[in-house]
């Protein structure tokens, strides 16, 4: 899942510690009508590579093995990470959206810069957003085990990134960094260099070029999904481990259009602009740093299976440069 990195670094952080709350929610696609359900796989499906999350990409003697990753923990990755161990092994480079070394840049940015989390001037959420919709907020964060006041106070674009963690998976789950921190902990431990595909600082430019109307979109759009939050993160989890990345999103634009009082051209502006800003734009930027890194021996990349599929996505995008690919089992 494309979930963006700065939740999954900083959330462990900002959350109390708990015990990992598993969610118990119901799968939403068995419980949607055929015909809903039938167009959302239609959707999925008119995309380029909607399934799979395994995948190797060939250009003359270069080789590069592709691994949609989920980024919070569940058992189900111990399989995963069977099939994948012996591609790791082979790889002269792995790459990540984030390695320990941009981990330890950001937190260092973090803690010489509050202002990149927190807002030091303009309105705050509390002020910024209507009652109702202020409530339902604060109501998520307590559910977070985060106090509403405190939060009044983040930038918006972070707060839909705290909301995009459910409840009910906790800080353990984050903390713990699914099935990318597996990876980089198993390359580590072989001595195989693990790098990044992208600067440690490319979330905050991508926030910061966001307009606070349209940070503020964000959020609805996650509010949108949090009366379902366990049944959401099951689905999700779900879709994944069925090797349907697409499909997430498809149902994730679903549920965000039909919420009760949804406002259509809103939601559908605030959907393009995320998938432009939080997956186009970085897909196509990771291409040379894959191409680069697969100049020196095999590679393994590891992200967010969200960036897999689509016209944009990092699939096609290599296919266009000349690279062809093919979906492994998994």
């Amino acid at each position: 899942m494309s979930r963006p990195l700065l939740a999954l670094l900083t959330a462990a952080l900002l959350l109390p510690a708990m015990a990992r709350a598993e969610c118990a929610g119901q799968n939403i696609l068995d419980s949607l009508p055929d015909a809903d359900r039938s167009a959302l796989h239609a959707a999925a499906d008119a995309v380029p590579n909607p399934r799979g999350l395994l995948w190797r990409a060939t250009r003359g003697d270069s080789t590069v093995h592709l691994v949609g990753t989920y980024h919070l923990d569940d058992p189900r990755h111990a399989a995963t990470m069977a099939r994948i161990t012996p591609l790791i092994d082979a790889t002269t480079t792995v790459l990540v959206e984030a390695g320990p070394q941009e981990e330890a840049a950001l937190m260092a940015d973090l803690a010489r810069d509050p202002s990149l989390m927190v807002a030091t001037e303009g309105p705050t959420l509390r002020e910024a957003l209507p009652d109702e919709e202020w409530a339902l907020l604060a109501d998520a964060m307590r559910a977070r085990g985060l106090p509403p006041f405190m939060v009044s106070k983040f930038r918006p674009w972070y707060v839909s990134m705290l909301l995009a963690i459910p409840a009910c998976d906790g800080a353990v789950a984050v903390a713990k960094g699914g099935l990318d921190g597996m990876v980089i902990d198993h390359a580590t431990g072989r001595g195989i260099p693990v790098l990044a595909l992208e600067p440690h600082e490319t979330v905050f430019r991508l926030f910061q070029s966001m307009s606070f109307e349209d940070q503020l979109g964000m959020i609805r759009s996650s509010l949108a999904l949090e009366p379902r939050s366990a049944d959401y993160a099951v689905t999700l989890a779900d879709a994944y481990f069925a090797e349907e990345p697409r499909l997430i999103w498809e149902l994730t634009r679903h549920l965000s259009l039909t919420a009760p009082g949804a406002d259509v051209p809103t939601v559908q502006a605030d959907f393009t602009r995320m998938e432009q800003t939080l997956m186009t734009d970085r897909n196509r930027a990771w291409i040379p740093v894959i191409e680069q890194a697969a100049a020196d021996g095999p590679v393994l990349a590891a992200f967010g299976a969200l960036h897999l599929p689509g016209e944009t996505g990092v699939l096609r995008l290599l296919e266009d440069a000349g690279w062809t690919v093919e979906r492994l089992p998994l």
